[in-house]
Formats: C-alpha cells, sequence, structure tokens
C-alpha cells in the first residue's frame, strides 16, 4: 500500500484556490474523484505521496510547502490596472506573478544584504508629471540616442539596454506546453522596487506591440506604480474606460517610441505577420526558458551557484532547469 502524505488538509485547498484551480481540474490531475479531493482538503483522508506531489506540481508550490502547520502568508496581489469588466486572471497568469515575485523577493534580498545602491530612476516622476518628461528620461537613461537609432531587433535591444541598468525583462507566453497566458487578461505587469524593478512581457503578440508594452511597463517603473496591465494600447486615442495610471504609461510609451522611428518599425513588423505565420515551435527551448526567466535574472542565479553561494536546488528552482543543463544558458548567454 502506497504511502500516506499527511499533509495539512486547509493548505492544500489554499495552494488549490491561489492557483484558480477548480476542483473538478484538480481531481483530474490525480484521478480521483471530486469527493475524494474534498475528503483530503477537510482532513477525512490523506493522498499518496505521489498524489500531494502531483498537486503541488500542478499548484506551483514547492511539496514541502503542503505540510506547513498553518497557511503561509502569500505574496500580495499586484495593483489590477486593467480595464473594468476584464477577465478573471486565471492559473497561467497567477502562476506567472507569482514567480515573478518569488524570483524579484530572492534577487531584491540578495541586492539589500549586500548593500547594493538603490536605483534612482525608480519613482523619479508621477503621474502628474509630463508624458513627454519621463520619456525622454526613460531614453537618456537607457541610452538610446534617438537621433542615431537603426536597430534591426528593437525589442531585443531594448531588453538589453534595460537589463544592463539593473531592471529585470521576463518574457513569455506560456508556463509550459498546456498552460498559456491570455494576452486578455494579462499583458504586462511591472514590480517597481528600487533594488530589483522587474517587468513582464506576455510575448503571445507579434514584436511591435511587445516593444509598445515593454515601454509601457518601464513607465510604471518610473513612476513607480507596481500591477498588472491588460489594455496597452498602440492607439494612444482610444482611452475609454482606461485607468489614469494606464493612460499615462501609454502616453509615456507612444512618446518614447516617436523618437525612434517606431511608426517604421510597425509597419516592417505588420508586413512580416501579414505574409507568414510566426511561431515559436522551431525555437530554442532554453532561450525561450532564458527569456521568461530574465537573461540578467539567470547570469545573477549561475555566477551565484558557480560561485558556491546558493545550493544546486535553490538555483535549479529558481531558474526551473536542472543543474547540469546550466551550460546551455551560459552557451546562450555568452555567444
Amino acid at each position: 500500500m502506497a504511502d500516506k502524505a499527511y499533509i495539512t488538509p486547509n493548505v492544500l485547498k489554499w495552494a488549490r484556490e491561489s492557483a484558480r484551480m477548480s476542483e473538478e481540474i484538480a481531481s483530474a490531475k490525480v484521478s480521483v474523484s471530486v469527493t475524494k479531493l474534498k475528503e483530503w482538503e477537510e482532513g477525512i483522508s490523506q493522498p499518496t505521496i505521489r498524489q500531494a506531489e502531483i498537486l503541488a506540481k500542478a499548484y506551483k508550490r514547492p511539496f514541502a510547502l503542503l505540510f506547513l502547520p498553518e497557511v503561509p502568508r502569500d505574496f500580495q496581489p499586484l495593483q489590477d490596472f486593467r480595464q473594468k469588466g476584464s477577465k478573471e486572471l486565471g492559473t497561467a497568469s497567477v502562476s506567472i506573478i507569482r514567480e515573478i515575485q518569488q524570483k524579484q523577493a530572492w534577487i531584491r534580498d540578495v541586492y539589500e544584504e549586500n548593500e547594493e545602491e538603490k536605483l534612482l530612476f525608480v519613482g523619479k516622476y508621477s503621474i502628474n508629471d509630463n508624458p513627454e518628461i519621463v520619456a525622454k528620461d526613460i531614453l537618456k537613461t537607457l541610452e538610446i540616442n534617438p537621433a542615431d537609432y537603426r536597430a534591426n531587433n528593437p525589442i531585443k535591444e531594448w531588453i538589453d539596454k534595460a537589463e544592463s541598468k539593473g531592471i529585470f525583462i521576463s518574457r513569455t507566453s506560456f508556463i509550459h506546453s498546456r498552460l498559456t497566458l491570455d494576452s486578455e487578461e494579462i499583458q504586462g505587469f511591472a514590480i517597481a522596487d528600487a533594488y530589483a524593478p522587474f517587468v513582464f512581457i506576455n510575448s503571445d503578440d507579434w514584436n511591435a506591440p511587445q516593444l509598445f508594452t515593454l515601454v509601457h511597463e518601464l513607465a510604471h517603473i518610473w513612476i513607480a506604480e507596481s500591477g498588472v496591465s491588460n489594455d496597452i494600447e498602440l492607439d494612444i486615442k482610444n482611452q475609454d474606460n482606461q485607468n489614469p495610471v494606464e493612460i499615462f504609461c501609454n502616453n509615456v510609451a507612444a512618446n518614447a517610441l516617436a523618437h525612434i522611428a517606431f511608426k517604421k518599425f510597425l509597419e516592417k513588423e505588420r508586413e512580416k505577420e501579414l505574409k507568414k505565420n510566426i511561431t515559436t515551435s522551431g525555437s530554442n527551448a532554453y532561450l525561450l526558458l532564458l527569456n521568461k526567466n530574465s537573461r540578467l535574472f539567470t547570469q545573477i542565479v549561475i555566477d551565484a551557484f558557480r560561485g558556491g553561494h546558493i545550493e544546486p536546488t535553490q538555483a535549479s528552482s529558481l531558474l526551473n532547469a536542472p543543474v547540469n543543463k546550466f551550460s546551455s544558458f551560459e552557451a546562450i548567454l555568452y555567444r
């Protein structure tokens, strides 16, 4: 008979609910009835160790967490700047937010412990300032020169520039092959922290809207407004039902990109989109994971691991990859 996992029932229920997963879907993960799942969540019976491990993985939680005596204090939800009436954030959206929050909390603790200097541009402005001034400051800080802008891949250049200044950029469209991100739910979000600001971009779109989303989220960093967005508009004339913060950040993005011939880039990308269906099926799996983790974050974690400052299990957990595959990340980072 398989060993039972004497997990804490209300912690198991909390893990499922915080993952926004229904009882029907959760019970199907371990091939049991909804009634049986409810028994586990009420403490009437216990799952096997294997069943508990499967649920922990499905809920995106460490297995050991299910044995805590009480529900842990979870990360606070980010402010919701999305349009009124937007879809409720689903499992994928909640998962990516939690994953980035965990990464951000870890790197912030490292930086604070090492007494790193705070980034002065975080919260430098407010929503009451002129969007054009904020846009110019973003360009100046990232050292993007509008007068001499000839980037072949603007989205990559902006990400590289931002990460060189200490802003972590995560970009993906999926959690795994069966759990993808819905752009109607979430286009991007920002965590405006003076030590370790993070920006997330939903890459389930062609490059031009992704670039606009990136600059929009950078504006969130510059005004220290952490939150989730889904109404990021290339056409800033459409401002009905938008949060004032979103209107401001859209205007900042429009002003910043107006200086770098964004319209020409937009036209070229649109032509590509019309000529062929662009997919990521043939893309390098480690490149996709590297983009999801953030190149800067990946580099810091691997350096800490190679230097013996963090344990292999922690490094593996932070990068969602076994340590024997870190060389695959390094091959991409250094080429």
